[in-house]
């Protein structure tokens, strides 16, 4: 094995977990988010804009941010009692993949992307909300990670801690298979400029749709994958925005997905507590959430 081999010194004599100093910033501040451990709590919200960053810290009791580098803006506070942090990711799957891997760096265990999306179903509305249960791969950073057939699953508690957040809020809510795309144009059957969609979109849209597929993101299938892999904890839930069957279109109910993920933050923490007292690795029916 060479220097540079999993185990061994390199060059510069430090310990290698299969990385040089090319690799990475080399100290616990990480290079893109410039946060460092100790600075965000264990659950992460995950919007893509920096402006919802706003809208999401002002649903809790407190917050501080802590970082803003690029398309990376990160608070810290707590929402019920329960710490909670956010980073924002920017558009598309290859920045949120760099956000998951140096947030898990930070000891981050659960991410929860919030966003806005598409759907593709007839019977949803605009402002209803999405959990994700697992995405299609139509994104192209998680091929980075595994092959073509690993799945892009949400994790089932994740998912259990969403639909508890959303019933009790009383949001309109769906639950099933979100489709990740890196196109927002011809990835998701829209046309382009001057009229442009390759024959491949349009069938990509029916295709989906006939496969009982929700909605349209940019996001979900690359996060859900680097948390499997790496043995962490994520889910998605997004406001639709619009309706691809219908045609309809409004930016409305950007806080309800906002709620919900922070709330179910807050479930989440409270299911490891449980856990932690039953002696349980998982969380399953048998299991309650009743509060004091």
């Amino acid at each position: 094995m060479s220097d540079e081999g999993r185990g061994e010194k390199s060059a510069s004599g430090d310990e290698e977990d299969g990385r040089n100093d090319a690799d990475g910033p080399g100290s616990e501040r990480q290079y893109h988010v410039e946060v460092a451990p100790g600075e965000v709590a264990s659950t992460v919200l995950l919007p893509g804009d920096t402006e919802r960053v706003e809208t999401i810290v002002s649903l809790w009791d407190e917050s501080e941010e802590v970082a803003s580098h690029r398309e990376y803006r990160t608070a810290t506070g707590t929402y019920d009692g329960a710490a909670i942090s956010v980073t924002s990711t920017g558009i598309g799957s290859p920045s949120a993949a760099i956000a998951v891997e140096e947030l898990a760096e930070c000891g981050v265990d659960a991410f929860l992307r919030v966003g806005s999306c598409g759907a593709i179903q007839p019977e949803m509305s605009v402002g209803d909300l999405v959990i994700s249960s697992g995405a299609v791969r139509e994104e192209g950073t998680s091929d980075a990670y595994v092959r073509e057939g690993y799945p892009a699953v949400a994790d089932h508690e994740v998912v259990s801690a969403l639909v508890a957040a959303a019933e009790r809020l009383e949001y309109e809510y769906h639950v099933g298979i979100t489709a990740s795309t890196d196109s927002f144009f011809a990835g998701q059957g829209r046309a382009g400029f001057e009229g442009y969609l390759p024959e491949r979109g349009t069938a990509l849209l029916e295709e989906l749709k006939a496969a009982n597929v929700k909605n349209f993101e940019m996001e979900a299938a690359a996060i859900t994958t680097l948390a499997n892999v790496f043995g962490l904890r994520a889910g998605a839930v997004c406001t639709v925005y619009a309706n691809r069957t219908t045609g309809e279109f409004r930016t409305e109910g950007e806080s309800r997905a906002a709620e919900t993920a922070s709330l179910a933050a807050k479930l989440l923490a409270r299911m490891d507590e449980v856990k932690h007292e039953a002696g349980s690795d998982h969380w399953h029916a048998g299991l309650s959430l009743d509060f004091d």
